[in-house]
């Protein structure tokens, strides 16, 4: 029994030192590699500034972006500030032009002084107006007789005419406007299409009919 005994607490005394050897050979090896990392990790001198200089170089790059950056914001802000406010001043314009054509179609003013005298004022005040955009970089589009350009133009209707080569502006329903190189708004137009073949041949025999 006491053999037994013995043999039990050499068995006990062997096996935590075992444990302690193999811990031990872990942690030599764990700082080994650490030690290697270390070493991998140290720079000479040489790559210590020329890593610097990278950091530095990104840094300045990055300055310079965020300062163009600002400077175009700030460039904008001088430039379309008054992009809103120029949108809606175009009413004024577009109201002149409505109370023009109510004028001119009502019979009982047609040909009076009252009239005329009234018209010069209109195209007088349309024209200071115009002149007001125009100092603040604000501009009317020049579209009649123009190809029709979807960055520019929108077209409200197509018009028979066989003069025109299709696709060309022959009626400008509203003005289109740009400040600088940003539209403002775009023109209301009426584009040339061909003549329909059939139309015109039934346009023809109505005609010669008639006769």
């Amino acid at each position: 029994m006491e053999k037994e005994e013995n043999i039990k607490q050499d068995k006990a005394t062997a096996e935590p030192s075992i444990e302690n050897n193999e811990a031990e050979k872990q942690s030599d090896e764990s700082q080994k590699n650490l030690n290697n990392v270390e070493e991998k990790k140290e720079l000479s001198p040489e790559e210590k500034i020329k890593e610097l200089e990278d950091k530095l170089a990104r840094t300045f790059a990055e300055m310079e972006n965020q300062r163009r950056r600002f400077e175009k914001e700030k460039d904008d802000a001088f430039d379309y500030g008054g992009f809103i406010f120029a949108k809606e001043a175009l009413n004024l314009i577009d109201n002149l032009a409505r109370s023009k054509l109510i004028l001119e179609s009502d019979e009982t003013l047609k040909d009076t002084d009252a009239l005329k005298k009234t018209l010069e004022h209109f195209d007088i005040i349309n024209k200071d107006l115009i002149s007001i955009f125009t100092k603040n970089n604000i501009k009317p589009i020049d579209c009649l007789n123009k190809k029709l350009d979807p960055n520019l133009h929108q077209a409200m209707m197509e018009i028979e005419d066989d003069q025109k080569e299709p696709g060309t502006i022959v009626q400008e329903v509203q003005k289109g406007f740009m400040i600088k190189d940003r539209l403002l708004r775009p023109s209301l137009v009426g584009v040339s299409k061909k003549v329909d073949i059939k139309d015109k041949k039934d346009e023809e025999n109505k005609e010669n009919s008639d006769k």
